[in-house]
């Protein structure tokens, strides 16, 4: 059975509206990837088309790579035969214009893809990122070249080794997309970029050789220097994050398209680490936690707390006491003896009073 799908649609004006299908957040299964890989090679050929506007289905972008799918890879595929060859050589370097409309989610996978494209348009509520990091991985379609690119290398960094998203406003704000609009208007906005970039009102960028968001070599040799003292603080065991710091310190000193299929090899290497296996475990055992048969599914209203007892009440008990009380729920504290008590008490009364300013609330 397909995983999900594209379909195109190709306008009075020229413009082939590609929309990415795959509910909920339309992933970037396999079988989307295919069919937008057809899509876009017929939009190529033909000639009624100038432009293209990529998009996704019921007002989502794309949620990014399928991880169900990391299992499942075709094992003779060429390394880097979709991030570059069809996303750089096809998608990137050809003589039609693309413009990503994103609204929703435009995460991972998806961010990616729609940095590929000469603009973006986005509502300014559609969240942005590159959370690649959280599963023991880094960004494999192309996202730690361009992004550096396009928001300059310390934003970057900082998106990517936090796994930080941000809101379509601020994208607007670092260069990450081009243009906010309202959700209504996304896809004729987006339309009417796409022609302006074909007609040469607009200019024809490539995200993977744009330089003017960047800093100096020696600047950016500092930036990175600094960037891995602090990932060997933290996580000093931890492989991936120094890995995505080599490969982006890559495209840097050496170029972007050598930078590519260093990403594609050591994102294939983080694939099959335990650190990653480990990660995406964890990652679909959190997911399993809001499917509980016979509870969640049966749309059960959960009841109100009105009173929650708290066994200690030293630093963590007061804290989560207070916790409870600032939201209207009643608090039976237990100490082993009546000084403990008052203690905690105390620290509980001035707890609140730093965090509400109504006594009534005490």
């Amino acid at each position: 059975m397909a995983r999900g799908a594209t379909t195109m649609e190709v306008r009075d004006d020229g413009v082939a509206v590609i929309t990415i299908s795959n509910p909920p957040v339309n992933a970037l299964s396999f079988d989307v990837i295919a069919s937008l890989q057809r899509n876009y090679e017929e939009a190529l050929r033909r000639n009624d088309v100038k432009a293209i506007v990529l998009t996704g289905a019921k007002g989502r972008f794309s949620g990014g790579f399928d991880i169900n799918g990391f299992g499942n890879k075709p094992k003779n595929e060429k390394p880097g035969s979709f991030s570059i060859d069809f996303l750089t050589g096809v998608v990137e370097d050809a003589q039609k214009p693309s413009v990503a409309a994103i609204d929703g989610v435009a995460l991972g996978g998806g961010l990616e893809l729609a940095m590929v494209c000469h603009a973006r348009v986005s509502t300014p509520s559609a969240q942005l990122g590159l959370p690649e990091l959280q599963l023991g991985i880094i960004p494999g379609m192309g996202g730690t070249q361009r992004l550096p690119r396009l928001v300059g290398l310390k934003k970057a960094l900082e998106m990517m080794l936090m796994s930080k998203s941000i809101k379509g406003v601020e994208a607007h704000k670092f260069g990450l997309v081009d243009a906010i609009v309202s959700a209504d208007k996304l896809i004729s906005i987006a339309c009417s970029c796409a022609l302006e970039i074909h007609e040469h009102k607009r200019p024809w960028l490539k995200s993977l050789l744009r330089t003017d968001r960047l800093t100096d070599i020696v600047e950016a040799k500092k930036i990175l220097k600094f960037v891995r003292v602090q990932a060997l603080k933290q996580a000093a065991n931890l492989q991936h994050p120094l890995v995505c710091i080599d490969v982006i310190e890559e495209g840097i000193l050496f170029g972007p398209r050598a930078a590519l299929m260093k990403e594609v090899l050591s994102g294939k290497m983080l694939e099959q680490s335990q650190t990653s296996k480990s990660l995406r475990h964890f990652f679909f055992a959190q997911r399993a936690t809001s499917k509980i048969p016979n509870i969640t599914n049966l749309g059960l209203t959960p009841r109100r707390i009105l009173k929650a007892a708290i066994v200690g009440g030293g630093l963590m008990g007061s804290g989560i006491a207070t916790a409870f009380i600032l939201s209207d729920i009643v608090v039976v504290l237990k100490e082993v003896n009546e000084k403990f008590l008052n203690t905690g008490i105390n620290r509980i009364k001035e707890f609140c009073q730093k965090g509400t300013n109504d006594p009534r609330r005490l």
